[in-house]
């Protein structure tokens, strides 16, 4: 293919050469899930299921120091605007 060498490579005559992006501002939210480690397990499965977090995104679980009780955090980037 013949390339024009007025021209830039690649980059369309039509169109701007810089594009602004829409300026979003976003916000880190944590979610702290307490429970037995089966339910702390479910409920990853479901936000995931949901679309909300990837399973790996979660910490793993870590004991609180009560019996029976496990905890992961999630921390997300989110679009405040």
């Amino acid at each position: 293919m013949f390339i024009d060498p007025n021209q830039g490579a690649g980059v369309p005559t039509d169109q701007p050469a810089s594009v602004t992006l829409p300026d979003h501002n976003y916000e880190d939210v944590r979610l702290l899930l307490l429970g037995s480690l089966i339910a702390v397990q479910n409920t990853i499965a479901l936000l995931f299921k949901l679309n909300y977090a990837e399973p790996n995104d979660w910490s793993r679980p870590l004991a609180t120091g009560r019996p029976n009780e496990v905890m992961a955090i999630l921390t997300k980037r989110v679009r405040v605007d």
